[in-house]
């Protein structure tokens, strides 16, 4: 079937028929429902490129994430694909792997494609992809990037406000020998993290010991070496903070194998409330980023300048709150010391050999 048979069969012209279809012009709701009931009757199938050409833009939303592989970023691409879907929108995703190529190259097809908007859920960004974006009218909105302008909006993530409920939580629990496993140094979400942590530090725990920071990679290898790091010291910190649930993850698994007990001898906090975080043995204490809030958030803001070209984006401000369960506990009354050379496990095989460094240092 062809538009002119839809126009036929609901006795308007294929102007008509294409406003109707493409939203490009006031129709009264009697013609519109003519029309969608002739759609539907004569089983017409707009072309999607075809109407992209025509109309300069798509019913297409780009999204890129930072890593497909943490639990994390698909429970994100749920709510923003079931976001756009209800305003009739389909979502092209990219996963970066924390690559900036990856990334430039992504959002250069992402224009090829005519893309209405993209969301840029990833911290590997320049500010010249963000201008070329604006360049060619696209509307954004981005995580922890900057200020908003014409067709962009941004996220801002406040994490302080979990991070000085889960310091607190601590210290509440009398743990005043806290570690703290960032992620990459380079990622301004791993930055602003691990600058909350340190802001709680230096403001109300100057008398404590100053504590260890590793920088992981926000996967689980990343906790695991951090936790051999401290037994290797001899001496366990009370309690870690994690910056992200997958290097929580690790970092327990590592420290199980070697005989310490979670929460007995060493509580332990993640960030993101991943799925996997309620499942862990046992259950992982974490700050909860709320991804589905954040997704739908992200798409309400696309599509806003999406609809109005010309207005200003905004800045929504996202909270993070702590999640309470069984890895956290009573702050021990005696150092924890275990042997360094214990058995780590990987991909399901023992191996004795030390996972590769990460890089410590104390936090003054």
């Amino acid at each position: 079937m062809r538009i002119k048979d839809v126009a036929r069969e609901a006795g308007v012209s294929t102007a008509t028929v294409s406003h109707v279809i493409n939203k490009t012009r006031f129709v009264s709701e009697e013609i519109r429902e003519r029309v969608l009931r002739a759609v539907e009757r004569c089983n017409y199938y707009p072309n999607a490129h075809a109407r992209s050409l025509a109309s300069g833009r798509s019913q297409i939303l780009g999204l890129l994430i930072s890593d497909i592989s943490n639990p994390f970023f698909p429970e994100l691409v749920k709510s923003i694909e079931t976001a756009a879907s209800e305003s009739g929108y389909e979502v092209l995703l990219s996963n970066t792997n924390y690559d900036v190529d990856r990334t430039s190259s992504f959002v250069r097809r992402m224009i090829e494609r005519k893309v209405a908007g993209v969301a840029l859920m990833t911290s590997e960004l320049n500010v010249a992809l963000i201008d070329e974006l604006a360049r060619r009218h696209v509307s954004v909105v981005f995580l922890d990037l900057g200020a908003p302008g014409v067709r962009m909006s941004n996220i801002a993530v406040n994490y302080e406000v979990g991070i000085e409920e889960a310091m607190r939580h601590l210290v509440a629990l009398g743990h005043q020998k806290i570690a703290y496993i960032g992620g990459p140094e380079h990622l301004r979400s791993a930055a602003k993290r691990r600058e909350a942590f340190g802001d709680y530090v230096s403001k109300h725990l100057r008398d404590a010991p100053p504590p260890s920071v590793y920088v992981g990679d926000f996967k689980l290898d990343g906790g695991r070496r951090a936790a051999w790091e401290m037994l290797a010291v001899g001496e366990m910190p009370t309690a870690i903070v994690a910056a992200n649930d997958m290097m929580s993850l690790g970092a327990m698994r590592e420290l199980r194998a070697a005989g310490v007990s979670i929460p007995r001898d060493v509580s332990i906090i993640g960030f993101d409330d991943i799925a996997f975080a309620a499942l862990a043995e046992p259950p992982l204490t974490t700050i909860c980023l709320p991804r589905v809030e954040l997704g739908r958030r992200a798409v309400e803001a696309l599509l806003a300048t999406i609809e109005h070209p010309e207005q200003e984006g905004v800045e929504i401000r996202l909270p993070t709150y702590l999640v309470i369960r069984n890895s956290t506990g009573p702050a021990r009354t005696a150092p924890t010391k275990k042997a360094v050379h214990h058995k780590v496990k990987t991909e399901g095989k023992e191996s004795a050999r030390r996972p590769p460094s990460s890089r410590t240092k104390k936090l003054n």
